[in-house]
């Protein structure tokens, strides 16, 4: 069966989890809709209890009809930070609430065309094909997604290397049935410079987020690496075995070019490439079960900002929902780099930790929440205190009011 409209209109942005939308302005020709949420948490993490804001966002969608059945469409969301700055570092989107003072900051804006029959084309900064893989697991509201290889470069949003809020990415996309796939090309030139590391064979990149970072412990020559990062490639596939069951499975890549102050020239290739499975609905009442598997290479960082060699992934949940609105859940994550990271760092990376959780449903759009942390990582050797600080056991309660 082919898509429907709206589906097919907003297909760069169908896997975001909780997504809806207020239709304020429909005509023959126009509609405009706005979204988006509020969510408040108090959290203790760290050594510290604080509220702080869980990710809230408005975005606003606009779609046009035009001839021979093509749509027009764009969507722009931005990220807002109501409640003020806080020092915690506690998931994938504290990256901004911890170093922007800013009350907006640009998550979503991309415009495209779509077909029943030819797909989707859009333009602009979207949800990577790499997360159709991996969406399945991401429905934690406090922490999520910092295993699956989405929000690189210890936590931030992906953006760099097209597999989250991708930046500068042409993707398209189309179905067949029970069958669906997404191609995407991220199109940019990107240059910049990084401190080399001593004592390594050869130097392992720095990421652009955290070039000008010196952590504390991590020592530094003034000798520096010249990086260039430019496109990215990625594409994902979509199988809907059953009504309960979906498969997916897909892959990124970009590469690195570098000159070191010596004048040595070495090229090292991001890549990640993983598979998924799900079974039920996350919304519905009833069972619903997800993980995501992925190998990865030169694709994150650890928690000082350094690039992994060799790391895999595994993210995993369960849930239960019940008839009265009261969802339980649990999760487990991990992330653990190679030995050519231990080598090269003298230090073991495995960021591990389970999550439970009750969500109670008032209605589909205001949830009450309760969520747990534990923490099993490892990051023996050198610079344990600085890895880990980022890493704690913690528990938070909040509310998220969805437009």
């Amino acid at each position: 069966m082919k898509k429907t409209l709206v589906a097919s209109a907003l297909a760069a942005v169908i896997f975001v989890p909780t997504a809806s939308a207020i239709e304020i302005y429909k005509d023959d020709k126009n509609a405009v809709e706005i979204g988006g949420f509020i969510d408040a948490r108090v959290i203790n993490t760290q050594g510290s209890t604080e509220v702080v804001d869980g990710a809230s966002r408005i975005n606003f969608g606009f779609t046009r009809e035009m001839t021979h059945g093509w749509k027009a469409y764009t969507k722009l969301e931005w990220g807002i930070n109501p409640f003020g700055n806080t020092d915690i570092v506690y998931n994938s989107e504290s990256n901004f609430a911890s170093q922007s003072s800013d009350f907006l900051n640009n998550r979503l804006g991309y415009v495209g065309l779509a077909h029943d029959t030819y797909g989707s084309i859009t333009i602009g900064k979207q949800w990577g094909a790499w997360y159709d893989v991996v969406y399945n697991t991401n429905y934690g509201f406090v922490w999520d997604g910092n295993a699956s290889g989405t929000y690189t470069y210890n936590k931030a949003d992906g953006a760099v290397n097209g597999t989250g809020r991708g930046d500068k990415t042409v993707q398209y996309r189309n179905a067949f049935g029970d069958f669906s796939f997404a191609l995407q090309a991220q199109l940019k030139q990107d240059e910049f410079e990084v401190d080399e590391v001593p004592g390594a064979s050869s130097p392992i990149l720095p990421t652009a987020s955290f070039m000008n970072v010196k952590a504390a412990g991590v020592n530094v020559q003034n000798s520096v690496t010249t990086v260039e990062y430019n496109y990215t490639y990625g594409g994902a596939a979509t199988y809907n075995v059953t009504d309960m069951l979906t498969l997916t499975a897909g892959f990124n890549f970009g590469e690195f070019e570098a000159t070191t102050s010596a004048g040595k020239r070495l090229t090292e290739t991001d890549s990640i490439y993983g598979v998924g499975a799900t079974w039920g609905n996350w919304d519905a009442e009833g069972v619903y079960a997800a993980f995501n598997v992925n190998k990865q290479e030169f694709h994150d960082t650890d928690n000082l900002g350094r690039m992994m060699p060799e790391a895999w992934g595994l993210e995993s949940i369960a849930s239960y929902k019940f008839d009265n609105g009261i969802r339980t859940f649990v999760s487990y994550n991990i992330l653990e780099a190679g030995d050519e990271y231990e080598a090269a760092y003298d230090s073991v990376f495995k960021r591990q930790f389970a999550v439970a959780g009750v969500h109670y449903v008032w209605d589909s759009n205001t949830v009450l929440y309760l969520e747990g942390r534990k923490d099993f990582s490892d990051f023996s050797g050198a610079n344990e205190e600085a890895m880990a600080k980022s890493e704690d056991d913690g528990i938070a309660i909040g509310i998220r009011y969805t437009l």
